[in-house]
């Protein structure tokens, strides 16, 4: 059974800092793109980053968190995480990876986002002033 497992959303104040982790489960990892992606009530679904697990090619950040924003893996944990600095209120989403074949990580966000294969139940980030 595949899983892919968000936590460390909360809520905090503008101008803090959060890691997401994305634990991965029932699948070889290092056969996927795995990317994060953030949703607002209302709003479409929107790719941050990606990169290829165990290494390789990385999709660039979504200029909205350009700067802000880290993607990194642990392998050997089957681990995705996103540090997240400088939170400001448009930062509030429900965030979630995804894993998708692995040639996504050479095209864009939008064509992982449409065929990534699995995605985790997401964890709550807010943001206030």
């Amino acid at each position: 059974q595949v899983q892919l497992v968000e936590s460390g959303g909360e809520s905090v104040e503008a101008g803090g800092s959060l890691r997401l982790s994305c634990v991965v489960s029932g699948l070889t990892y290092k056969g996927y793109c795995m990317g994060w992606f953030r949703q607002a009530p209302g709003k479409e679904r929107e790719g941050i980053s990606a990169v290829q697990a165990g290494g390789g090619s990385r999709l660039d950040y979504a200029d909205s968190v350009k700067g802000r924003f880290t993607i990194s893996q642990d392998n050997a944990k089957q681990t995705l995480y996103l540090d997240m600095d400088a939170l400001k209120p448009e930062d509030t989403a429900m965030y979630f990876c995804a894993a998708g074949p692995r040639h996504a990580c050479d095209s864009t966000l939008r064509y992982l986002r449409d065929r990534a294969y699995y995605w985790g139940q997401g964890t709550q980030v807010t943001v206030s002033l």
